[in-house]
């Protein structure tokens, strides 16, 4: 298997939902820093699920990604969002989609051991909440601890290859997914926002070490 290309990039939340991927001629780790705190809603989400007002006095930015699932909030130093660029002429390529998942969350179960970790080989999971909340749902090869979710991972496929986003947390704030996604929430008849018990890693497995150890992961 192709040895992988190790990339880190800051911007703003729009922007780096936008980048190209599928581009690259060899596999690839992108590490994805965000520059301000943003909201990201799946591609098919409504906009009417968030509250914009409260979006805006929050300083927080409204964009959307071309990956399915519900909303996920980017705050700097909170998460790590790692891309996983992976081309079809590689050996790592599947045309499973679902396979193709499980693998990714596999190798980050790896990266997380020695945790009690669990890959999600079922379908979707979470039903409208999952929807509105990605945290709230399951989805192949997302990682779950102790029935938390704590891996998420969606995927966009293209002529050239796939791009799989995957996120991990190291601070959930379930407050602030109450009150920027409220009307979505009403929506659905919830009351909550099914995040408070989302699992995260600790502060000492920072970016940088994340994609050193899953780049080797994937290259084994």
């Amino acid at each position: 298997m192709s040895a992988w290309a190790v990339e880190r990039v800051v911007g703003p939340a729009a922007t780096l939902h936008a980048r190209d991927g599928w581009e690259s001629a060899v596999p690839l780790v992108r590490l994805l820093e965000v520059a301000a705190p943003a909201l990201v809603l799946g591609s098919t989400q409504p906009l009417g699920d968030v509250d914009e007002a409260a979006a805006a006095e929050a300083g927080i930015d409204v964009v959307r990604r071309s990956s399915g699932g519900g909303a996920v909030l980017l705050i700097p130093g909170e998460h790590v969002w790692l891309d996983v660029v992976v081309p079809r002429s590689d050996a790592a390529w599947t045309d499973d989609i679902s396979r193709a998942a499980w693998w990714l969350g596999e190798r980050w179960a790896e990266v997380l051991a020695p945790r009690s970790l669990e890959v999600h080989r079922g379908r979707l999971g979470g039903g409208e909440f999952g929807r509105v909340v990605c945290f709230a749902g399951r989805g192949p090869g997302e990682v779950v601890a102790d029935g938390a979710k704590l891996v998420g991972v969606a995927q966009v496929r293209r002529r050239a290859g796939a791009r799989f986003q995957s996120m991990v947390h190291h601070v959930v704030r379930p407050e602030v997914y109450r009150s920027l996604l409220a009307p979505g929430l009403a929506r659905i008849g919830a009351t909550d926002a099914g995040v408070a018990d989302v699992a995260t890693v600790t502060s000492e497995l920072a970016g940088p070490e994340l994609v050193t150890r899953l780049a080797a992961r994937l290259g084994s």
